[in-house]
C-alpha cells in the first residue's frame, strides 16, 4: 500500500469519527485550512482569522500574491496530494492547486474542498462576480459578515469612480511580454475605468510590437511586478521601450490583476486616473 493511500485510509477514519459531531458542529469555523495555489491564498488572508490558517502556498509570498506581506511567518506546503493529507487539514481552500483532480482525491479522504471558481465580471452580486465571488469565499471560511463588509466596500469603490473622457484607448502590458484583450477580467478593469482596450484580439496575448510600430495608445498601463522582465521578454523590445518613453503610462501594482478579487479596485482606480 502506498503512503498516500495510507493516509487516505487514516482520513476516512477519522472522518468517520468526525461525521458523528457534524449536527452539533455545522456553525463551527474551519480551524485547519491548507491553501493551494496564490490565488486561495488571497482570500484565506484576507478572510479567515490567523489561526485558522494552518498552511498556505508555496506562492503566498511571491510577487504576485497581493497579500504577501500578510503570508510572512506562516507555514507553505507543496499542493501535493501527500504534503496536504499529512496536515490533517478541516478543509482545502483552491483556485487550481493541486490539479484537476484533487477536488476528487481529497473528497475521497474525506475532506471538504472549498473552490474560488472563476471570476470573469467586475461589477453585479451574482456567480463569477467580484462580490459574489468574496460572499462564497466568506461563507466557505466560516467568515461571512466580513465578506459582506468587504464586498460592501469593493461596491463602494466603484461607485466612487471617475472615469476620465470616452475613446481614450490603453494597452496593459506586462513585465513579461504580454497583454490581455476581450474577454478577460483586465479587459473589464479597463472598461469600468472608462478606458477602450487597445488589444482587440481576445484572450491573453503577446503585446502587438507589429501594430505598434505604426499605431499607439493613447496610454499604457504597466503592470510592475517586482521581478521585472525576462531577457528574451517583448518588455524589453526596443521599439516598447521608446513607445513607454513617448506615451504616458500608468503604472499598477502586477499583483492587483493577478487574481480575480476586491483589489482589483486598486487597478481600476489607478486606471480612472489621468497619468500626469
Amino acid at each position: 500500500m502506498t503512503r498516500l493511500a495510507i493516509l487516505i485510509c487514516a482520513l476516512l477514519l477519522s472522518a468517520c469519527s468526525r461525521a458523528e459531531m457534524t449536527a452539533l458542529n455545522e456553525t463551527q469555523r474551519p480551524m485547519r485550512i491548507v491553501s493551494l495555489d496564490y490565488c486561495a491564498d488571497q482570500y484565506v488572508l484576507k478572510l479567515a482569522d490567523r489561526e485558522q490558517i494552518l498552511a498556505l502556498s508555496p506562492g503566498a509570498q511571491g510577487d504576485f500574491s497581493y497579500m504577501r506581506h500578510a503570508a510572512e511567518g506562516l507555514p507553505s506546503v507543496s499542493p501535493s496530494a501527500e504534503d496536504v493529507l499529512a496536515l490533517k487539514p478541516d478543509l482545502v481552500v483552491r483556485a487550481y492547486g493541486g490539479g484537476p483532480r484533487a477536488p476528487a482525491l481529497f473528497a475521497r479522504a474525506g475532506i471538504p474542498v472549498l473552490e474560488v471558481g472563476w471570476t470573469s465580471k467586475i461589477a453585479g452580486d451574482g456567480p463569477g462576480t467580484v462580490a459574489g465571488t468574496i460572499r462564497h469565499m466568506a461563507e466557505g471560511l466560516g467568515q461571512a459578515p466580513r465578506g459582506e463588509a468587504l464586498a460592501a466596500a469593493y461596491h463602494a469603490r466603484l461607485a466612487g469612480l471617475s472615469p476620465g473622457p470616452a475613446g481614450e484607448t490603453a494597452l496593459y502590458a506586462t513585465p513579461g511580454g504580454v497583454t490581455s484583450g476581450p474577454g478577460s477580467l483586465v479587459h473589464e478593469m479597463l472598461v469600468a475605468a472608462g478606458l477602450e482596450n487597445f488589444q482587440r484580439k481576445p484572450g491573453w496575448r503577446p503585446i502587438p510590437l507589429e501594430r505598434l510600430a505604426y499605431e499607439t495608445p493613447d496610454r499604457f498601463v504597466f503592470a510592475d511586478f517586482d521581478g521585472g522582465a525576462g531577457p528574451w521578454s517583448a518588455a524589453r523590445h526596443p521599439l516598447l521601450a521608446r513607445r513607454l518613453r513617448e506615451t504616458p503610462v500608468t503604472r499598477i501594482d502586477g499583483a492587483s490583476t493577478a487574481c480575480g478579487a476586491w483589489f482589483a479596485g486598486d487597478a481600476i482606480e489607478a486606471m480612472a486616473e489621468r497619468p500626469e
